[in-house]
């Protein structure tokens, strides 16, 4: 086993830890980061994890039922195929092995200090460098990359009442394994990605379950299968045939971009397959006009399931469509008075999307947060960069979002970006690179001019795809070949440059 590094104490007075690049966070964005920078032999970077292994989201997430969306061919790295995958859609345990055996295969987690959350980052003009305060001590970086994700943090709803239930409560991304559910009365509130797994997979433990449901989702069939391990020999002895299945795949998803971006009309085959799905498997009628959405498929999260409605319809589950008014020490009431015994709530409410929690904790050049600076709403250069925050770099920041493909190709398209800007400021010999406000708002027009008409924008709903304003601040609202291009080198003539032998001040950057 390798030794993992470790951080001095944030109380011993140990001086900060000099480092190159920092990197916050050891998910997919995070380890993707350190394998290219290692891949080309930089060595002076340091992951700074808050949890004691790497993994970020499919590592904090082990509710039943938790897997991916995407298949797992094509939800991999690209430089890393794993042939052993034990079925198509790969489940919460399987993707978090491959990602720890991952971080073992390019020596990257000898790099991670593990129990380091990093509490803030302060950019110091003077010295040039990123002043970072973790729980596991203080780090000095020229380079701050920021992959905290945006499905970090979860969400909770504010409830009356909800800080007063006497029974338990926990959310989905923070599940309580320890806590046997076997026999009771649970509440699953949300019915979104999490909530169409958790419910299936507790709805025959548990004496009743009620799923309250704000807004219906479109759900069309998971085409899952195991892989039979002829099949796994084949992809080992012949690693083409992944990488062209993987091509596939990629390519059969892409299509659906032209309805979601581009003609809402070719959606509609979609829309009917998902009607059919539910015809097929809810019988009442009443249930199933109040699993229908009213809004265009696409504008939220299209779900893959083939049991959510089957669990929904047993005898031992309900569908609660009205408004939850309080909680109560030992039940939940809803708007129309009806009280139901509660022994246990699932909050299967989401995360802090479009206002990303480490926003808060990371402050630029004139001492504002970047959560500050996006108050009216996220702004940036290609989803990377951020005026007023020099050597500062985001994974999985603004509209890298995709509702229809593997994150992880998007991933890989910004971590050649940074990567690219790292080892343009080692050829010029730079101390500091940012991007200009003419930039970031350049890349903004982009990002509406693009979101126009989308089934996002124009698809009759209100998705945690936009902020507060209105606004697509997290999806991609394109083909993802084209998110690559436009990353796929640093876009030089929008960024300054201080050379390392210049003064430090911002008014002399080249």
């Amino acid at each position: 086993m390798i030794e993992t590094q470790s951080a001095p104490s944030a109380q011993s007075g140990t001086p900060a830890r000099e480092v190159r690049v920092a990197i916050i966070g050891s998910g997919f964005a995070g380890l993707a980061m350190a394998i290219t920078l290692r891949g080309r032999g930089e060595t002076d970077f340091l992951l700074l994890e808050r949890a004691d292994d790497v993994g970020g989201t499919w590592r904090d997430n082990t509710y039943p039922g938790a897997a991916c969306d995407v298949q797992s061919h094509l939800y991999s790295y690209s430089f890393a195929p794993n042939p052993d995958w034990p079925r198509s859609y790969s489940q919460q345990p399987e993707i978090h092995a491959y990602l720890r055996a991952t971080a073992e295969r390019f020596g990257v987690r000898e790099h991670c200090v593990f129990g380091a959350d990093v509490t803030s980052a302060r950019w110091d003009d003077g010295a040039r460098c990123w002043l970072v305060a973790t729980s596991a001590g203080s780090f000095r970086a020229q380079v701050l990359v920021s992959a905290a994700g945006a499905l970090a943090d979860p969400t909770y709803p504010d409830i009356p009442g909800l800080d007063g239930f006497e029974g338990t409560v926990m959310h989905s991304a923070r599940w309580d394994a320890s806590h046997d559910i076997t026999g009771e009365k649970v509440a699953v509130i949300g019915t979104g990605a999490s909530a169409i797994q958790i419910v299936p997979a507790i709805q025959p433990e548990v004496e009743s379950i009620a799923v309250y449901q704000r807004t219906p989702a479109w759900v069309v069939p998971r085409t899952d299968h195991p892989v039979q391990p002829w099949a796994q020999r084949l992809y080992r002895m012949v690693p083409g045939l992944q990488r062209a299945i993987r091509g596939l795949l990629y390519t059969s998803r892409e299509i659906l971009v032209i309805g979601m971006a581009k003609r809402r009309a070719l959606l509609k085959p979609v829309g009917r397959l998902a009607k059919a799905h539910l015809e097929r498997q809810v019988r009442d009628p009443r249930l199933r006009k109040a699993l229908t959405p009213d809004y265009t498929i696409g504008c939220k999260r299209i779900l893959i399931s083939n049991d959510y409605f089957r669990a929904v319809a047993a005898p031992n589950a309900e569908l609660v469509t009205a408004g939850i008014a309080e909680v109560r020490p030992r039940s939940i009431v809803t708007t129309d008075g009806i009280e139901r015994p509660t022994d246990t709530i699932v909050l299967a409410t989401g995360f802090a999307v479009t206002d990303l929690p480490i926003a808060g904790r990371i402050a630029g050049r004139d001492g504002r947060t970047l959560a500050e600076v996006w108050d009216e709403g996220m702004v940036s250069n290609r989803s990377t960069t951020v005026a007023g925050f020099p050597n500062l770099f985001l994974l999985v920041g603004p509209n890298v979002g995709v509702g229809h493909t593997s994150m992880v190709y998007m991933i890989e398209s910004q971590v050649a970006y940074v990567d690219h800007a790292l080892r343009t400021m080692d050829a010029e010999g730079l101390a500091v690179l940012e991007t200009t406000p003419a930039a970031q708002e350049a890349y903004r027009a982009l990002i509406a001019e693009k979101s126009k008409n989308t089934v996002w924008l124009a698809g009759g709903c209100a998705s945690w795809y936009l902020d507060r304003h209105g606004h697509n601040t997290t999806l991609w609202p394109d083909f993802t070949f084209r998110f690559r291009k436009l990353t796929r080198s640093l876009d030089r003539e929008n960024y300054v440059g201080i050379p390392a032998a210049a003064p430090a001040r911002p008014e002399e950057a080249a």
